[in-house]
């Protein structure tokens, strides 16, 4: 599921097919150039830039999104100053939206794990996406933090942005999710909306076992 992911960003090239965002071809385009064009994603793995307050780490999606040029900030150039300021504004204001405001001065490499994955989320948001992709983003997160994850995730939708979540806490997707689509060993075996997914067969068979789902 997570190679499914990095076909789409572009971070792996497919042997053949075809995937569409608003009518745009994205295979055969950088990782950057994808991001630009308006899709997100955050990873499975959270590798931050540990030195790094959750300010900073925010501000950086929005130079990805923007790809500004080093001169101008190197020189302290007055648009450089005004666009740092901007983009101070809106990391706050993405923290905000995740819970974060009062650890934006932090650094990544004090904060919990829970609270490293809502950076990374925020992160991404920073690119201005109409559509995001996150990996798993409740991975070791406990009952707690799930609930506040799941909070996030519907503020975002509420936002305007489209997410597409790969995730294994099956709780957390059949509350979030509008549409689910399952995948077992790389092939599609059901796509619909959470009350029919929940009683679909092969669903069933899939992830409890054939013994499991003759007793249902």
């Amino acid at each position: 599921k997570s190679t499914l992911f990095n076909l789409l960003t572009c971070f792996d090239r497919p042997d053949s097919g075809s995937v569409l965002f608003e009518g745009r071809e994205l295979f055969g385009e950088r990782p950057d150039r994808v991001v630009r064009m308006g899709v997100a994603r955050s990873f499975q793995n959270t590798q931050l830039f540990e030195e790094m307050t959750a300010r900073e780490y925010v501000i950086l999606g929005t130079h990805a999104r923007s790809g500004s040029s080093f001169t101008p900030a190197a020189l302290r150039l007055p648009s450089a100053r005004k666009r740092d300021d901007l983009a101070s504004q809106e990391a706050d204001r993405l923290l905000r939206l995740v819970g974060l405001e009062s650890w934006r001065e932090a650094l990544a490499a004090d904060m919990p794990h829970g609270l490293r994955r809502l950076l990374e989320i925020a992160r991404a948001l920073a690119t201005s996406p109409r559509l995001v992709l996150l990996d798993e983003p409740a991975a070791g997160l406990n009952t707690q933090e799930t609930t506040a994850l799941g909070e996030v995730l519907y503020r975002i939708r509420d936002h305007g942005a489209t997410l597409v979540i790969v995730e294994h806490d099956m709780g957390l997707v059949m509350e979030v999710s509008d549409e689910i689509v399952v995948l077992d060993r790389g092939c599609k075996i059901a796509e619909g909306p959470p009350r029919l997914i929940q009683k679909d067969p092969a669903v069933i068979r899939a992830y409890l076992g054939e013994e499991d789902a003759d007793e249902l």
